[in-house]
């Protein structure tokens, strides 16, 4: 539901055909799914696990759009989905942002476990796109002549 709201609320201003057919299309959902229960559950307290992603300019103005979910074992226990303030040149600049993004939430996650007793041993980010995780791993090394990542 959290993309589909982000594009809903960012077109409040100019609403269209395509725009009313996704809010009924996700009150639909919500009917349907409205005796689901949310339930959440912990593998492991010491490890937590971020999943993050980037879709690059897919806004009408050109902007891309992030999101990303924790968990530590079933369900998500943070989700987010929004619109990116900024521009972009390449999609290995979108992850690199998102990235950013998620690590603050990382360590403000991990300090307030901890500070509840729960030492956490692993604080893990996966992502999809390639080049972004060889410049994170390798540095300057691994980029091309015309990255200015």
């Amino acid at each position: 539901m959290h993309p589909t709201v982000a594009i809903l609320a960012s077109q409040v201003q100019k609403t269209n055909q395509s725009g009313w057919h996704k809010l009924v299309r996700l009150m639909r959902y919500m009917h349907s799914t409205k005796k689901w229960h949310l339930t959440l559950s912990a593998d492991n307290l010491w490890v937590m696990k971020w999943f993050v992603d980037a879709s690059f300019a897919v806004h009408p103005d050109f902007k891309s759009h992030t999101g990303g979910v924790m968990t530590m074992g079933g369900g998500a226990m943070q989700a987010m989905s929004k619109k990116q303030k900024l521009n972009s040149r390449s999609s290995t600049h979108v992850e690199l942002i998102r990235v950013d993004d998620a690590i603050t939430q990382m360590l403000w996650t991990r300090i307030f476990m901890e500070e509840q007793g729960y030492p956490i041993e692993k604080n893990i980010l996966y992502q999809d796109n390639m080049s972004s995780i060889l410049l994170k791993k390798n540095g300057r090394s691994s980029a091309g002549k015309r990255s200015r990542h």
